[in-house]
């Protein structure tokens, strides 16, 4: 829950609510979903954040290096750790994975953030 819903941005009507997900505008009946906090990854200003391993901020076409060994199903050999990492893009994956790559003798590849830091 909201302690202090943001006013409306169509009319800046200051008496908005909550009402389950979205906060409504009683004056002109706009709805939205609030942009969060970002701590944790979501939405701030319509635009998605994206940390790695050690808290750096990612962006589509960064290089990254992975920080772990990595298994991967159907491989006899996983991703080893220092595995540098050209051109992402970020994506809103499965289960936690937001990072789409290709990696050289692997092929395209989904990894999650925390696996990663910026090189």
């Amino acid at each position: 829950m909201i302690d202090n819903p943001p006013p409306c941005p169509k009319c800046s009507c200051e008496y908005t609510y909550e009402m389950n997900a979205l906060v409504v505008c009683p004056e002109c009946g706009h709805e939205w979903a609030p942009a969060m906090s970002g701590a944790d990854g979501s939405d701030v200003g319509g635009e998605r954040i994206v940390k790695d391993a050690v808290g750096n901020v990612l962006r589509d076409g960064d290089s990254v290096v992975v920080v772990k060994a990595l298994r991967v199903k159907g491989s006899p050999s996983g991703i080893k750790a220092g595995t540098k990492v050209r051109s992402i893009r970020l994506v809103d994956g499965v289960d936690g994975h937001d990072i789409d790559c290709r990696i050289d003798g692997f092929g395209a590849m989904q990894l999650k953030s925390g696996v990663v830091k910026k090189a």
